[in-house]
């Protein structure tokens, strides 16, 4: 419906614009072609007295003419003579005004029902002579009016014309469109990796495929976002469930109770990580510009446990509480897990960032896999990997960055925006 308003649109603006060339041309032409037969028959008008004003002359005190006219030049061209006619024969509804012509004594020209009148006078000594001639606009008239009515035939025609090739042109340019539309929508359900590839842009449909393969890759990359947070979830609760499942199948072949602890741990660790992938997913779509004391955020994230702190005396970013506290959770976690005796966290502020160091004082990152141990999957050193990727994630919905060191212990870099100064 909405295509074919659109073609219903072009195609009325079409015929509108093609109506206003039309009209305006045809205007004019008649105006020009107006002024053209009125000049033709002015012409043919003066030709007439001057061909008639060449024969008169004067004659032992008379004017005469020295030609006998033709009857058909009676009809249309008459002389007078000190207010006498002396030749032609004029008809009876145009005596009036060639006799005031005849009296004006001065050229001019005047239009009588179908007939343009035109006197010119005749320097003779002692006489005062006219030439008053007759031009039939008829055959004037008949030609602009059939000029006109070709003109609105021809306009009407290119009219037609102009809204039936915008007809046609916009119905093939939205086919393509249509064509483009589908092939995307199918690529992205089945094909995200396909892409038209058009190159360069040279025209809008060139423009329209390369629209369509950014969106194709942003599909693409949603679609593989979604398989990694598939991973991760799986990851982050493969674990914790491995373990309850583990305390009670061995309570169950020993026949003693399962261990209140070690499953409440599990527990613990497993709503962690669910929280964790929860508020992840919100700051995705959180709005306003939130902001938190980072040196708060730290002590809930370290919940009591032998962390050192080295912290300025204060520093706010701009990242919700919740946000931060489990992004540096898990970079806790790790490092408690694999430190031999020690786990320090330092901060401090670099332009309009703040960077965050998490270090242990055990094995860290192998050099080879620093650049993936934020994979789902992927463990570095002596086992650094469990809930990395959550890391990463929560750091991209943040506006933070988040990258491995191995600088021969464990070390995990943040970097949080800087909250900005309340004016």
């Amino acid at each position: 419906m909405a295509v074919t308003g659109f073609r219903k649109r072009v195609v009325a603006l079409t015929v509108l614009i093609a109506t206003a060339v039309v009209a305006i041309l045809v205007v004019v032409s008649h105006v020009l072609l107006s002024r053209v037969t009125d000049a033709d028959a002015h012409d043919l008008a003066r030709t007439r007295a001057e061909a008639v004003a060449a024969n008169v002359t004067a004659k032992g005190g008379r004017v005469v003419l020295t030609e006998n006219s033709s009857e058909a030049l009676d009809e249309v061209a008459w002389v007078y003579a000190d207010g006498r006619l002396i030749d032609g024969n004029v008809p009876t509804s145009l005596v009036e005004r060639v006799e005031e012509l005849a009296d004006s004594g001065r050229p001019q020209t005047a239009t009588v029902g179908d007939y343009l009148l035109y006197a010119q006078q005749v320097p003779i000594h002692g006489h005062h002579v006219m030439v008053i001639v007759r031009v039939d606009l008829t055959p004037y008239e008949t030609s602009e009016q059939r000029s006109l009515t070709l003109s609105l035939i021809l306009g009407g025609l290119t009219i037609l014309l102009a809204g039936g090739v915008a007809h046609l042109v916009v119905r093939r340019a939205l086919r393509v469109v249509h064509e483009m539309a589908a092939l995307a929508d199918d690529w992205g359900q089945h094909e995200p990796g396909r892409r038209f590839n058009l190159g360069v842009p040279r025209d809008e449909f060139g423009e329209l495929g390369r629209t369509l393969d950014h969106l194709l890759e942003r599909v693409d990359n949603a679609l593989a976002d979604e398989r990694r947070l598939t991973d991760e979830i799986a990851h982050e609760l493969r674990t914790p469930l491995t373990v309850l499942r583990a305390e009670a199948q061995l309570a169950q072949l020993s026949g003693e109770p399962v261990p209140t602890g070690a499953v409440l741990s599990e527990v613990d660790r497993l709503d962690t990580a669910i929280t964790t992938l929860l508020r992840a997913a919100r700051a995705r779509t959180d709005k306003g510009t939130p902001r938190c004391d980072l040196r708060s955020a730290a002590r809930q994230a370290i919940a009591g446990r032998a962390v050192d702190v080295a912290f300025p005396a204060k520093v706010e970013v701009a990242v919700a509480a919740d946000v931060a506290v489990s992004l540096l959770t898990p970079l806790l976690d790790n490092g408690l897990r694999h430190a031999k005796s020690r786990v320090w966290i330092t901060a401090h502020t670099a332009g309009e960032a703040v960077v965050v160091d998490v270090l242990d004082d055990g094995p860290g990152f192998d050099p080879a896999e620093v650049d993936r141990v934020f994979e789902a999957g992927v463990t570095g050193g002596d086992g650094y990997g469990l809930g990395l990727p959550v890391v990463r994630r929560i750091a991209a919905s943040a506006g933070a960055e988040v990258r491995a060191i191995a600088d021969g212990s464990g070390h995990v870099e943040v970097t949080l925006p800087a909250a900005r100064a309340i004016t």
